[in-house]
């Protein structure tokens, strides 16, 4: 797809905002709509408030914030556009009907990814005229530094619209990871679900406060996963026998029940425990600031990611 593709974005809310944000800075016409009273208003501000952010990781030749158009229905949000990503609440019946609506006005030939983080494809293909052209495009926050995006396909997908697809989201500067095989929740948010639920036992049971957990992943875990993940880190854990003597090692030790993988009650003592923590140790300091200050670090973060991983395959 040529960089004059207009791309249209039904929701504006965190995850649609950051959509609208790398679409314009790759240079692409965008048209949205939300229904919501002011949706206009808030994404403008939004979207001045990270285009610094945007222009340090550098813009595509004809970037600009004016490239985008709100327009009162989703009939003429969608009729025009190559691309159509819905951001809309995690809702089956909610996705459902807005998808039926999309389906009903788009180009036959048109890509429809939904940011989903939890409903599969298929689901999402029900009942519609075109449910092939229906896809998973999951992102991850802040979508307009981010750059993985997890591609499902459903049952009524062909290889072709998804070749489509993933073409699409690399050109938008995007590491697309087609997933062949459905499942709730795809893959990394099962792999952070994983670790905020032994997250919340540790903080539930007194063993951690929510600042120390999260000290633990920053000055751990996270440095070495940010540029390896968990299988490479292991790996070089085995020694000049990578993950052979890892697993030799290592491997009777996951028979110990060490973690609890079924997430605890949230009760209201709970929910205080969290929130009271988050709140303390992110002290007097505004959301936007923190914001701004994760947005910086992730710019550079990136940088060195590609510095130091130029191989990845996806």
């Amino acid at each position: 797809m040529s960089q004059s593709t207009t791309v249209a974005v039904i929701g504006t809310g965190v995850i649609g905002n950051g959509w609208i944000g790398r679409f314009l800075a790759q240079g692409l016409d965008v048209i949205a709509f939300d229904p919501a009273e002011g949706a206009e208003e808030r994404t403008r501000q939004v979207i001045q408030q990270v285009w610094p952010s945007l222009e340090k990781l550098g813009l595509a030749e004809g970037a600009s914030q004016r490239r985008l158009t709100f327009v009162p229905t989703i009939e003429e949000a969608v009729q025009n556009a190559a691309v159509i990503q819905e951001n809309v609440p995690e809702r089956e019946d909610i996705k459902r009907s807005v998808l039926t609506n999309i389906d009903q006005h788009a180009k036959p030939d048109a890509i429809i990814g939904s940011s989903t983080s939890g409903i599969m494809a298929t689901t999402l293909q029900q009942g519609l005229q075109y449910p092939g052209r229906v896809i998973v495009a999951h992102p991850f926050n802040p979508v307009y530094l981010l750059p993985l995006v997890e591609l499902v396909g459903g049952e009524e997908t062909d290889a072709a619209l998804m070749e489509r697809a993933k073409a699409f989201y690399q050109s938008i500067g995007m590491k697309p990871l087609v997933i062949n095989k459905e499942i709730e929740g795809h893959v990394a948010d099962r792999l952070m679900e994983a670790l905020w639920r032994e997250a919340l036992h540790l903080v539930n049971d007194g063993i951690a406060t929510t600042e120390e957990v999260d000290a633990a992943i920053i000055y751990g875990a996270g440095l070495r996963w940010a540029q390896m993940g968990p299988f490479l880190t292991f790996h070089l854990a085995g020694g000049d026998q990578g993950m052979r003597h890892m697993l030799e090692q290592f491997g009777p030790a996951l028979k110990k029940p060490w973690t609890k993988l079924e997430a605890p009650e949230l009760t209201d003592e709970l929910k205080e425990k969290v929130i009271e923590g988050c709140e303390s140790h992110a002290g007097n300091v505004p959301i936007s600031d923190l914001e701004n200050k994760r947005n910086e670090f992730l710019v550079k973060l990136l940088d060195l990611v590609e510095d130091y991983w130029p191989q990845s395959k996806i």
